[in-house]
């Protein structure tokens, strides 16, 4: 399935080179792994979001390479996907953006039509076919009518669906130019997070971590010098303070890179997807 990556640097601007879909040396594997977008969302000096984003389709020889971006940002996020249904095309590819936050999404969210429902004449802030946009499009409406806490938006929107919609996962990594959101619900999909001193654990190293997928993979030389904190799929590197998100549990990153964390949700969703289910569901069914 996806695979999402979050990164602070706090206050301070950091630049980093992301490596996205590295490619393998067989054209085999290549195919296996299936990739249908890669993204990177960061923002420009005053806060303005610059997504770089394009579809990746499977078996293409010729454009199933290496993509490095180089970008400055204090907050950036990161998204590979692999789409169970859903048109492989620029608007479907994560990260989306939505009132100045960026945001991008790991899972599958069933009952598009009640979600669209919920939305209302807000579903005119979705771009594309996907349930992520359309998560995302929830939240951004819910943050509005809570004048702007972006907390509240999340509660607001997360409860909901988990108590209405069935569900697969819903985990995702939402960003400001201030602030790192991060979510994991249910148990289905891990995310981790990090919290990494300048130079990492030994002092003096610059920051360099690789998804073991081959999916993602950032360095920054500024890390060596300035702390930050990292969220992913998956530990990306042998630091040992890599730790997993609780199942329900909501992380919020602010500019002095204090981690805040709360438990959303407690209790299990009213409504499961299976992976099966997920994956097989009927043709024409968005998903992330």
């Amino acid at each position: 399935m996806c695979r999402l990556f979050g990164m602070t640097s706090g206050s301070r601007r950091s630049k980093a080179t992301f490596w996205l879909l590295e490619a393998p040396d067989s054209l085999e594997e290549q195919s296996r792994r299936n990739p249908d977008g890669t993204g990177l969302g960061v923002f420009r000096k005053g806060g303005t979001p610059d997504v770089r984003k394009q579809p990746l389709a499977a078996f293409e020889d010729a454009t199933f390479v290496r993509e490095a971006m180089q970008a400055e940002s204090t907050t950036f996020v990161a998204h590979v996907r692999f789409a169970t249904n859903g048109a492989v095309e620029t608007r479907n590819t994560h990260p989306f953006a939505m009132a100045g936050r960026l945001f991008a999404h790991n899972g599958v969210i069933g009952a598009v039509d009640q979600l669209e429902a919920r939305l209302g004449p807000d579903l005119a802030m979705v771009a594309g076919d996907t349930d992520s946009e359309r998560y995302f499009a929830l939240i951004t409406r819910e943050t509005a009518k809570a004048g702007g806490d972006v907390a509240a938006g999340i509660a607001a929107a997360a409860l909901w669906i988990a108590g209405t919609l069935p569900v697969w996962s819903i985990n995702f990594v939402l960003v400001t130019p201030d602030d790192l959101w991060a979510f994991r619900y249910p148990e289905t999909r891990e995310l981790y997070v990090l919290e990494r001193d300048a130079g990492g654990p030994h002092g003096g190293r610059h920051l360099d971590l690789a998804g073991t997928g081959k999916t993602v993979r950032v360095r920054s030389e500024h890390l060596k010098d300035l702390p930050a904190v990292v969220v992913a799929s998956e530990p990306m590197d042998e630091n040992p303070g890599w730790r997993l998100l609780e199942v329900g549990e909501l992380l919020q990153v602010g500019p002095d890179l204090a981690v805040h964390s709360t438990t959303l949700i407690d209790h299990p969703p009213a409504r499961r997807l299976t992976l099966d289910g997920a994956a097989g569901a009927k043709p024409g069914t968005p998903a992330g």
